[in-house]
């Protein structure tokens, strides 16, 4: 994938206009046609399949005046005074009259009438004007909300010193939008770009493509609400992952390419190099995150998946702009971009270099590393313990900001007629073969009044048809409270008991039953979607690193993230600690898919960082072979970045919290305190101490599970590999090999440094008495082995990074099975490998074996014997000798 990235980076470097101008158009293409064509967003949470999502599509069916969106009109009268007046009474019938007229009103239920129950408060100073519409909620038109605000308002002048307010579904404002102080995050972000390039050429960088691709993702979103119905949490969710990743995207790239502009590169080189190097890192990161979002769909639950869709596009779309757009900008930028060398003192003394925290610190974490593990480990259990009473449920009026309508009405509601009035329940009831529908409705009723935690049950009625009865029940408790859900489960849990009694089929529903629904799926989605992202980063960090301790403590560091931000979020979300402090208009519940998400996205960011950070200790342990040595030049060389990028997306998603919508800002608030304790006390504390402790440990891999685990190169190594081979020998030949070693199955040394020139054309044999790995060597010059060290090129590919391509160039013959080997010769071969060629013993095959040795032409051989004496008249005079020697015992 490197060779793939270098070219496309020198492409787009190359291409710059056209490919600047082609983002610019998409951008322009997708913002405009969602401006024209979006149909809005869609907050109806639906659970297909669960009783609650059942039960309310049957209503919609047979009884669609209860099933859809509703508007609520509190009249409320001052302190002493009654609402059960004359004068009162009758400007509630006009008003009530006049809403029923409204577009989208399905009714409009009198708080007097004669059949209406529990719609006056218990102090005789509210009553309540419910209003059931034809629509749902995304569908519910603005005329038909300002109308009824209207109303509203000509009812406050008719009752003297009365306030009337609006509220229900039909007012909730669960739009997120945009406001200054997400702002702030782009200005942390641009203000570590300047201190940590000192350019502002280089700082606007990462900004602009961010802005590009928030802008496209946030087009496609609305777009796709063409197609299917998109929760207003979604785009707002993109726009917030959109703006993180993006920046610390392109920050990765530009950050490699200003590197390389410092060691004298030429800007294009150092923009293809770039975009190989940290490009695959970035890949790598981008891919984590998206598989993680679309792991959402593991829930079932269809709000989820399109939010999980729509992040997950936004992601995509930033990986794409880093290694496309970013490396086109780069060029744009040319030689500016590269950094200054800095002047000498006037003294001639040399200029000290800059206080090294990260040395210090990589120092200070190692020098005691058991005790530094503990205290990570154990003050982050610590933080995650308020999470073992996270409380999940959807959010509801109660959850909008203070002052608006739908918040003003859900707290007179709750203030004067209870709280459960604000999210009350629906059983339905089958009873079509019933030849007392009202009866037994009424029956129903009288029982469920009976049970622990319903406050009322203000109606019990039949449709129109006689074939299904609801009863409406007012909790006593509030819709997120542990006791509705309690109320919800005795309710079912009643349901065989009216079958047997009364023949009749019960289901619990109402938006709270649906909440409640679910948020227990979601809870029960946890453990299966955790098992995928832990199987899933254990397997792929196992790819980059060829290691199973550095992924087991990857994925136990993930762990501790994230239950420390779950603590976190309860701590403040749950209990209320510094409630006022980040403007929280509500606490008590944490909204249900939060937990999901949060692991989803934070997998991602862990892993960006595992790779960033722990990739670069690898490479100084690969060169050098000290662990402690590589742990902290790797740290130090890779510090920088990694803190940049840290604090980057820590400003950006701590930016949308104070002023965030009820939704975003617990995801907000949790992402934030995962990426802190993330990137700062597990990637660049915790990690360096438990390498510390492993030593050469950390660094091995089983050789079975090695070649069965495919090889991701997370930073590119194979192209530098490549790229510093490029003119390696100097001179064209065949086979070239350099300091060459392989192992056996076990890990067992076959055959070490083997050095081999070949030129084109001529033969080479490979001798040696008893295991000295000739069949091994054959094989991997065939590009058949992968699993190599040292150096090695064959007809110009330097493997194993190009194994499938020169399989199609080179032939094996295995004279053991084989009577005529030069029979068997493939004509187009550029390289043809003879295994055990001392076994081709008859006369005849061994003249046209020497005849097809001898005659020119671009075909190279080489041959495998043990004693080179038994076919030195099969070889021409210019053959080459290599003798290979078995490894000692006790290393073998």
């Amino acid at each position: 994938m490197s060779s793939f990235l270098y070219r496309l980076g020198r492409a787009a470097a190359r291409a710059r206009v056209l490919v600047v101008a082609l983002w610019l158009v998409v951008l322009a293409a997708a913002g405009g046609a969602a401006v024209l064509l979006n149909q809005g967003t869609d907050d109806t949470f639906a659970i297909p399949g669960s009783e609650s999502q059942d039960a309310l599509d049957h209503l919609k069916r047979v009884f669609p005046e209860v099933s859809g969106s509703s508007a609520q009109l509190v009249l409320l009268v001052p302190a002493g005074s009654a609402v059960d007046q004359p004068a009162t009474r009758a400007a509630v019938a006009r008003a009530v009259e006049r809403i029923k007229a409204v577009p989208q009103v399905a009714t409009a239920v009198d708080p007097f009438g004669d059949n209406v129950s529990g719609a006056i408060s218990g102090d005789g100073r509210a009553a309540l004007i419910a209003v059931p519409l034809k629509v749902e909620l995304a569908q519910v038109d603005p005329a038909t909300k300002s109308a009824l605000s209207g109303i509203a308002t000509e009812l406050t002048g008719l009752v003297p010193g009365a306030q009337v307010f609006t509220g229900g579904d039909a007012f909730s404002n669960r739009v997120p939008q945009l406001s200054p102080t997400e702002g702030l995050g782009l200005a942390i972000a641009l203000l570590v770009l300047l201190l940590m390039f000192r350019s502002l050429i280089a700082a606007l960088m990462p900004l602009l493509t961010a802005v590009i691709g928030v802008g496209l993702s946030a087009g496609l979103v609305y777009l796709a609400t063409l197609v299917t119905p998109i929760s207003s949490t979604a785009p707002m969710l993109a726009v917030m992952l959109g703006l993180a990743v993006g920046i610390d995207y392109a920050l990765f790239l530009l950050s490699r390419h200003r590197d390389q502009l410092a060691a004298d590169l030429p800007v294009e080189e150092s923009i293809a190099r770039a975009t190989a190097t940290a490009g695959s890192a970035v890949i790598f990161a981008g891919l984590t995150v998206v598989i993680a979002l679309l792991g959402l769909a593991v829930a079932g639950i269809p709000f989820l998946t399109t939010m999980g869709v729509a992040a997950a596009v936004a992601v995509a779309l930033s990986v794409g702009i880093a290694i496309t757009l970013v490396p086109a900008l780069l060029s744009f930028a040319g030689n500016r971009l590269r950094p200054r060398v800095a002047k000498p003192r006037r003294s001639g003394k040399p200029r000290r270099p800059a206080p090294q925290m990260a040395r210090w610190w990589v120092r200070a974490v190692t020098r005691m590393p058991l005790l530094t593990v503990l205290a990570v480990v154990t003050g982050l259990a610590v933080c995650a313990i308020p999470a073992l009473d996270l409380r999940l449920a959807l959010p509801d009026n109660g959850t909008e900001e203070h002052g608006t309508p739908a918040r003003q009405t859900y707290e007179v509601i709750g203030e004067h007629f209870g709280p459960g009035f604000n999210g009350p329940l629906i059983v339905t009831a089958d009873i079509i073969t019933s030849t007392d529908p009202i009866g037994l409705v009424n029956k129903l009723a009288a029982e469920i009044r009976t049970l622990p935690g319903v406050a009322s049950v203000p109606l019990a009625t039949p449709n129109p048809k006689g074939d299904t009865g609801i009863i409406q029940i007012v909790p006593a408790t509030a819709p997120d409270s542990a006791q509705t859900d309690e109320l919800v489960t005795r309710l079912r849990e009643q349901a065989p008991h009216f079958l047997a009694t009364y023949g009749t089929k019960t289901a619990v529903t109402g938006i709270t039953a649906v909440g409640i629904d679910v948020s227990a799926q979601l809870g029960g989605a946890l453990l299966p979607f955790g098992v995928l992202v832990v199987g899933l980063s254990l397997i792929l960090l196992a790819m980059v690193f060829r290691s199973i301790w550095v992924p087991v403590k990857a994925t136990a560091g993930y762990l501790l993230s994230v239950g420390a931000a779950f603590g976190a979020t309860s701590f403040v979300f749950q209990q209320g600690h510094l409630a006022e402090v980040l403007g929280l208009s509500h606490t008590g519940s944490v909204i249900s898919f939060l937990p999901i998400i949060l692991m989803g996205v934070l997998f991602g960011l862990a892993m960006d960082y595992e790779v960033f950070l722990v990739s670069r200790i690898r490479e100084d342990y690969v060169h050098h072979g000290d662990p402690h040595h590589a742990i902290e030049t790797g740290f130090v060389s890779a510090s920088r970045v990694v803190v940049a990028a840290a604090v980057i997306m820590f400003g950006v998603f701590a930016a949308f919290v104070p002023e965030g919508s009820a939704t975003i800002k617990p995801i907000a608030f949790s992402l934030a305190v995962g990426v802190f304790v993330d990137a700062f006390l597990v990637r660049m504390t915790l990690v360096p101490a438990v390498l510390q402790l492993l030593g050469h440990r950390a660094w091995g891999l089983p050789p079975k599970l090695d070649r069965a685990l495919p090889v991701f190169d997370a930073e590119g190594d194979a192209l530098m590999r490549e790229l510093r081979l490029t003119d390696w020998p100097g001179v064209d030949e065949a086979v070239s090999a350099r300091d060459l070693s392989l192992d056996d199955d076990r890990g067992r040394p076959v055959c070490t440094g083997v050095n081999l020139h070949l030129p084109r054309g001529e033969v080479l044999v490979l001798h040696g008495a008893g295991p000295v790995g000739k069949t091994a060597l054959l094989f991997t010059l065939a590009g058949r082995v992968s699993a190599l060290n040292g150096d090695l090129k064959v007809l110009g590919r330097v493997l194993p990074q190009h194994t499938h391509a020169l399989r199609r160039e080179v032939a094996i013959i295995r004279c053991r099975d084989t009577a005529d080997p030069a029979a068997a010769l493939p004509g187009d071969a550029g390289l043809v490998l003879l295994d055990d060629a001392d076994l081709v013993l008859h006369t005849g095959a061994r003249d046209a074996l020497r005849t097809a040795l001898a005659a020119p032409g671009p075909t190279s051989f080489v041959l495998t014997c043990q004693d080179p004496e038994r076919i030195r008249d099969l070889l021409p005079p210019t053959a080459h000798l290599y003798a290979l020697t078995p490894q000692p015992a006790e290393v073998r």
